[in-house]
């Protein structure tokens, strides 16, 4: 079971990232928006199972990651079931649309851009914590590891009131190019995961 669930955990993660893209490219936001409440599940199964076999030396850094894990699970479900629900079904003052409706650029949307910065730190920390023995697995660390890059634009840039251009609702085509681009990065982390996860069976 300790390669089996994270090997499951990886195969959702490979689908979530698939259909998220796909979800994106095809302007479907209820489909990219329930699709976004799988990726924590898939991501959490995969996170424990290299925390699991992280070696005793590398503990702290699976510790890290699997806390920073929770944070963003927590953050992600909270704004994409909010957006499910509540947005979807209307009902709301203009105000509350304002700060609830994730195309508006509120206060969710930030939530969301903080929690893929928590994400970040956590394939980051779980990087490290990997003991890489072949190829595939070297490139599976580097790209955990280099992926925590993108806790720093996620964090800081929401500061910048950069996305306050986003309060009237319109496409983001810009925003749309990005997250296609970053799930063509992250991709090969499900696939390269699912493969290590697979070694021991």
């Amino acid at each position: 079971m300790n390669r089996i669930i994270p090997r499951i955990g990886s195969a959702i993660v490979t689908a979530a990232v698939i259909l998220f893209a796909v979800c994106l490219i095809a302007d479907f936001l209820f489909g990219s928006y329930f699709v976004c409440m799988f990726l924590p599940i898939g991501y959490i199964m995969m996170a424990a199972g290299l925390h699991n076999e992280s070696n005793k030396n590398r503990r702290v850094a699976a510790n890290t990651g699997m806390a920073f894990a929770v944070v963003y699970a927590v953050l992600i479900f909270l704004v994409y079931f909010a957006q499910t629900t509540s947005v979807r079904f209307g009902g709301l003052s203009e105000q509350a649309q304002a700060i609830l409706d994730f195309q508006r650029g509120g206060l969710l949307f930030n939530y969301d851009l903080l929690g893929y910065g928590m994400m970040a730190l956590s394939t980051f920390f779980m990087g490290l914590s990997v003991q890489a023995d072949s190829k595939a697995d070297k490139w599976m660390k580097a790209l955990l590891m280099i992926h925590g890059v993108f806790f720093f634009g996620c964090f800081i840039l929401p500061m910048t009131g950069v996305f306050t251009s986003m309060s009237d609702g319109g496409t983001n085509t810009g925003g749309i190019a990005a997250l296609v681009a970053w799930c063509v990065y992250f991709l090969p982390i499900g696939i390269l995961a699912y493969k290590h996860f697979g070694k021991g069976n």
